[in-house]
């Protein structure tokens, strides 16, 4: 029997205990990194935390990697999800951290005695111990699997091979990156340029974005308390593909504009900031997450009217007025967004997609009644997957006859995306923004 001390009626202290109960629950596809990740960084000790966090979201982008490994080294699964989950946070370490080999195998074993585990110690240890002693014949083994090699679960990396071919290599690698820090800049404020001038004044080296006229990349990531002016607003943080929101649906001077789906309002106060005079309407479904919209707004000095509602049941919220511009920033798989939530990896299922899509249409063919003619729609997603993006659009321009395509080619004088048979894909890159597709639609 586990220990009471240890077990599930108290938080381990240890990091690897700790990172072993997050891991754990992901695996049962329980809660998210966002949600678990906090609550585990309060039980260990302030130094550990950065270590943490590495074993956490490394162990999520490395999962299919890893999960094959503990199949091979394993007679039959663990009965305990927590002994599986240290096996694959020790396989971690030996393969993807400097870590001392020796100190890997130990601080994981003593991690499960610190879980009440001790009748698991030594299946631990000898299967760390047999991946150490067999590394170079396991990865032979294992080296012609996809999966192994692109470190995604078997029907992801399936989907992405199919809809994108040569490209595909590319995204597995920025997917199993570690993201970049990308700042947009309030330019009702300050220029990107000055405020270029202010980082490297503070020490802070950076570099503009190719198609975000406010977009700065930071060369190494900080702490946002180290950002001059971050909690007056100047500056914000959002990746470039992200800033392309606001550019791309435009609103004018006194136009009404609805954001659905708001949270967590990166996108809503682009939109604000770029056009003062707009008349905007944030709204999101989930309560707890509209008050990061409120955050958002509120260090900027930023206003909009903030409505907690459906956005596919406009009756219960609606008052009737026409918009002249809406932002459908659609509930999606977030694939193109996978190296700043590895844990998608281990909670997305292929099954998922086809009620996804459905729910994309449900919302588009909604919102365009609440749209003006001569209005325009921005359909957008973090996904790479076309059944959610394209397919979506094509079929409901066919379906809708005063709907037309209107994506721009180029942004910031440059070609951006990949054109498709409605919209435009951007794929993660090393260097560059996240994974998202955009479709700018017409109202005749």
């Amino acid at each position: 029997m586990k220990k009471p001390a240890a077990g599930k009626n108290q938080s381990p202290t240890d990091v690897r205990a700790a990172a072993a109960r997050v891991l754990a629950e992901l695996l049962q596809s329980r809660g998210s990194l966002a949600r678990l990740l906090p609550a585990a960084e309060r039980v260990v000790c302030e130094r550990d935390r950065p270590l943490l966090r590495e074993l956490c979201y490394g162990s999520a982008r490395a999962a299919p990697r890893l999960q094959l490994l503990a199949d091979k080294l394993l007679r039959k699964p663990p009965a305990d999800i927590e002994v599986r989950a240290l096996i694959l946070l020790g396989l971690y370490q030996l393969e993807f951290t400097r870590i001392p080999d020796h100190a890997s195998i130990s601080a994981t074993v003593n991690a499960a005695r610190d879980l009440g585990l001790d009748r698991a110690t030594g299946v631990i240890n000898g299967v760390l111990r047999n991946a150490l002693r067999n590394r170079e014949a396991l990865q032979r083994k294992l080296s012609g699997n996809p999966q192994f090699s692109s470190m995604h679960p078997a029907w992801l990396q399936q989907a992405i091979k199919a809809a994108w071919g040569s490209d595909a290599g590319g995204i597995f690698k920025a997917n199993n990156a570690n993201p970049p820090m990308t700042l947009r800049v309030d330019s009702r404020q300050q220029s990107r340029d000055d405020y270029l001038a202010v980082l490297r004044q503070a020490g802070i080296e950076g570099r503009a974005c190719e198609l975000s006229p406010v977009g700065i990349r930071l060369q190494s990531p900080c702490a946002v308390d180290a950002l001059p002016g971050f909690d007056q607003g100047r500056v914000s943080v959002q990746d470039e593909s992200a800033q392309l929101a606001a550019l791309l649906l435009a609103p004018g001077e006194g136009e009404r504009v609805l954001d659905a789906c708001a949270a967590p309002g990166g996108k809503t106060a682009h939109l604000l900031e770029q056009a003062p005079g707009i008349q905007l309407s944030a709204l999101d479904v989930d309560e707890e997450r509209l008050d990061r919209v409120i955050d958002n707004l509120t260090r900027g000095g930023l206003a909009a009217e903030l409505i907690c509602a459906d956005a596919g049941e406009p009756d219960a919220w609606w008052d009737g007025e026409a918009f002249d511009r809406i932002l459908l920033d659609a509930p999606c798989s977030a694939t193109g967004v996978i190296r700043r939530n590895p844990d998608i990896k281990l909670l997305r299922r292929a099954e998922d997609i086809a009620p996804l899509a459905e729910l994309q249409g449900r919302l588009l063919r909604t919102l365009w009644g609440l749209l003006k003619p001569g209005g325009s729609l921005l359909y957008a997603t973090c996904s790479i997957l076309p059944a959610e993006n394209t397919e979506v659009v094509a079929r409901f321009i066919a379906e809708t006859p005063d709907a037309s395509d209107n994506t721009p080619q180029l942004l910031a004088g440059r070609e951006w995306g990949l054109a498709q048979p409605a919209g435009r894909q951007l794929f993660p890159r090393l260097e560059g923004g996240d994974g998202f597709y955009y479709a700018l639609l017409q109202k005749s």
